[in-house]
């Protein structure tokens, strides 16, 4: 059986990266055409939040967060089948979902909640 521990976190926000796509994602964020659960949850009006920083250390490996203009294929195919926001978690066998875009909804912008959430999963995850 392959080995499945989780070697690192991936969030991938329902946004494109760089300044137009985050222009984009805020005029449409101001107009209610656009929403991004993660974006909320990792950053505030400004700059991201304090608490996720936090929360990442906490965690104790690592995590890193994408746009949909940066995922690299593997990545890509898994949000093509579950759609963006999400976290996937690598491990050897490969990334699957460990929270999905309804679930980071219901989590109203909470690091804390997504943390709880998360080392929930981590701790059940099968080894």
């Amino acid at each position: 059986m392959p080995d499945r521990s989780v070697t690192h976190l991936i969030g991938v926000y329902d946004a494109d990266g760089g300044v137009l796509g985050e222009a984009a994602y805020v005029w449409g964020k101001i107009r209610g055409t656009r929403h991004c659960a993660l974006c909320d949850i990792t950053h505030g009006r400004v700059r991201r939040k304090p608490e996720w920083d936090r929360l990442v250390a906490d965690l104790g490996i690592p995590v890193d967060l994408l746009h949909l203009d940066e995922m690299p294929p593997d990545v890509r195919e898994a949000v093509a089948q579950g759609g963006a926001p999400m976290v996937l978690a690598q491990t050897a066998a490969g990334l699957r979902p460990v929270v999905v875009g309804p679930e980071l909804d219901a989590l109203d912008g909470s690091v804390a909640r997504l943390g709880d959430l998360l080392r929930a999963r981590l701790a059940s995850d099968p080894a």
